[in-house]
């Protein structure tokens, strides 16, 4: 079992930078893949990026924050991170972190992952 509790979301301005943090709790962090993903008022939940169970792993995003986000994590603090720059309109939603039993391959499915955290929200004015 893994609990995920998320951080670090607010209010910022276009272009701002704003990171994500997503502590963990169970004996699994470490041979987890972990993602992270956001929906948008009257959207579906939308992948955003991956990483598998290693500090420095392989990693995937999704085509609109590729450059502009980084997924990393430090197993030994039970955290994955989501730095988000030059931050977009199109950004803002509730960003949930998420935990998959196995890292590899990484996928970009919500119903891959089989642990939620509870969202925090981002909101960006134009």
């Amino acid at each position: 079992q893994v609990q995920l509790v998320e951080s670090g979301g607010g209010l910022v301005q276009a272009g701002d930078s704003l990171r994500l943090s997503c502590a963990a709790s169970g004996r699994t962090f470490s041979s987890s893949a972990m993602g992270w993903f956001r929906q948008a008022p009257g959207n579906g939940r939308e992948f955003v990026a991956a990483i598998n169970n290693r500090s420095g792993g392989s990693t995937i995003y999704a085509d609109s924050v590729k450059g502009r986000f980084t997924i990393s994590r430090d197993n030994a603090k039970n955290t994955v991170y989501l730095q988000m720059n030059s931050l977009k309109a199109e950004d803002a939603g509730v960003y949930y972190c998420a935990a998959k039993k196995g890292y590899y391959p990484l996928f970009r499915e919500a119903a891959r992952y089989d642990y939620w955290g509870q969202g925090t929200q981002v909101t960006v004015s134009s």
